[in-house]
């Protein structure tokens, strides 16, 4: 879509004034995309607690769910650190720091400083570490949590019978 936009939409690629992207559309496009790719993530968060407990007993879904809390719990503080710290690295740098932004060659020529060039490589892997995927994963935990307990009545009664449905019953440490 932007490509489309640079190609038909004249004066855009250029900068002129007066001439305006179609921010919505790509925007839509987007989002669309961004929510079909969701789908299954989201499906997987519901269901599998609920297919757990029904297979294999609450001890299990309490396995699942602690699994899942501490791992998360240690993957999410991770990345919401080392993303902040990488922006951090970053406005370091820019304050003149480790060179700042440029640093002078042999010959006195003013090149671009190489820490700040993998600094800003840094922030922009960092950004999404700290503002979306640290905190989606606190999200995850909740939701896996939640569906947890209000499937539990059900996991309690039915759990047994699919377990004795599927021949499993006595093979499920209890």
């Amino acid at each position: 879509e932007v490509r489309r936009q640079f190609r038909e939409i004249k004066g855009l690629l250029a900068g002129e004034e007066g001439v305006k992207a179609d921010y919505e559309k790509a925007v839509q496009i987007c989002t669309k995309s961004a929510q079909k790719e969701m789908i299954i993530p989201s499906v997987l968060a519901i269901i599998v607690p609920v297919l757990v407990g029904f297979l294999f007993g609450v001890p299990a879904v309490i396995g699942l769910l602690i699994g899942g809390l501490t791992s998360g719990f240690a993957m999410a503080v991770m990345m919401s650190n080392a993303g902040g710290s990488w922006d951090n690295a970053k406005k370091y740098i820019e304050a003149g720091n480790l060179g700042g932004k440029k640093i002078t060659d042999e010959n006195g020529n003013k090149i671009t400083n190489p820490n700040h060039a993998a600094a800003v490589i840094g922030d922009t892997v960092g950004d999404p570490f700290k503002d979306t995927s640290g905190p989606s994963l606190n999200i995850l935990i909740k939701l896996m949590s939640l569906i947890s307990v209000v499937f539990a009545g059900a996991i309690i009664a039915f759990s047994p019978k699919i377990q004795a449905l599927l021949g499993i019953a006595d093979k499920i440490v209890k």
